[in-house]
């Protein structure tokens, strides 16, 4: 099945990763809120050596509550525990040499290991006390980080579907924030890039209510905003390639 989605290639924006896809990850009963922000504010919490990419001159940050299941490295067995975990993901939208990506300001995830593993990966994972229920078919969701000297980010909110599941249409919003198909950060002055790949999003309209602090304590700095889009998303099945250096920043000689 993993292989598999490699037969479907046509609906990307970016080029595929080269060589082998190192692990396989299912995310299941997603929430996507879309938060538009202010790009003068943005821009200083992003690595100068990325472009932060615009939807009509305007910048966007998503805030993704979901599970991940079925966890596997390539070649290996699931490992027992560790191969699900609820995860909080918050992001940004970037470009490097008009590639579109993602940009993440933090990643929280319930279970040490894939926190550790991630980190090693160079994304900004972090330890955090999570829950999730499905009561009178709401998704009642909440996150609180741990391990993390003065504020502990948070949130607390639930969310279901309340539209049928539709393929976001090229060239809309909805399309420039689902598919991305790249994760970029900077270690040391490199950029690295992490490529990715799934079949197309087929979001739902999603009602979600959520405490406004908690929201906002997830925010980059002093960033406050609210959700003006709202998806619900039932599952996808994602390959993951290993993180490669693709550009190195000139030292001072």
């Amino acid at each position: 099945m993993k292989n598999k989605l490699l037969n479907y290639l046509n609906h990307r924006n970016a080029p595929l990763p080269k060589g082998p896809w190192m692990m396989y990850q299912r995310w299941e009963n997603l929430l996507c809120m879309h938060i538009p922000a202010d790009a003068a504010k943005l821009i200083s919490h992003i690595p100068k050596e990325l472009e932060l990419d615009l939807y009509g001159g305007e910048a966007w940050i998503s805030i993704f509550p979901f599970k991940v299941n079925k966890l596997q490295l390539r070649g290996l067995p699931r490992f027992p525990y560790f191969h699900e975990f609820l995860e909080l993901n918050v992001r940004t939208y970037v470009k490097y040499k008009n590639v579109p990506g993602i940009y993440f300001f933090s990643l929280d995830a319930e279970k040490i290991m894939p926190v550790i593993g991630a980190r090693l990966g160079t994304l900004p994972y972090y330890k955090a006390k999570m829950n999730a229920e499905e009561i009178n078919g709401w998704t009642e969701y909440y996150s609180r980080r741990q391990l993390q000297r003065g504020k502990k980010p948070y949130f607390k909110g639930r969310y279901r579907p309340v539209s049928k599941q539709e393929l976001s249409i090229s060239g809309t919003l909805d399309y420039w924030l689902f598919e991305r198909y790249y994760l970029f950060n900077t270690v040391r002055g490199n950029i690295v890039s992490v490529g990715i790949h799934h079949l197309p999003w087929k979001p739902a309209k999603a009602a979600v209510t959520y405490e406004t602090d908690a929201l906002n304590s997830l925010l980059p700095g002093e960033i406050t905003g609210e959700t003006i889009k709202a998806y619900y998303v039932e599952s996808l099945d994602v390959l993951f390639w290993p993180p490669e250096i693709i550009r190195e920043t000139k030292k001072d000689s």
